[in-house]
């Protein structure tokens, strides 16, 4: 979760596709070079051990843009495939 909210931080587009889990990575990713995410705030993990496939990381992230500050605060799905860490999808607070 960290390493994907640091590639969202300097645009790493690359990064977060390959993080991505291939059943819902989109096609092409655009981010928007106005919004810089500032902090990020882990609420809740659930699973995600070592010894886990599965695990939940829910957390605000927090930006500023052209419109102000604002945050998104997510319930974010990940699962471990060979031996990577892999985003599903997330449920928006």
């Amino acid at each position: 979760m960290r390493a994907r909210y640091s590639a969202f931080a300097v645009g790493d587009a690359a990064f977060l596709r390959a993080s991505w889990h291939p059943s819902t990575r989109p096609a092409t990713l655009d981010l928007d070079d106005e919004v810089r995410w500032v902090r990020l705030d882990v609420l809740a993990t659930s699973a995600g051990s070592p010894f886990d496939d599965e695990g939940v990381v829910e957390f605000v992230a927090h930006h500023r843009g052209p419109d102000g500050r604002g945050s998104l605060h997510e319930r974010s799905r990940f699962v471990r495939e060979d031996g990577r860490w892999a985003y599903v999808d997330g449920d928006v607070r």
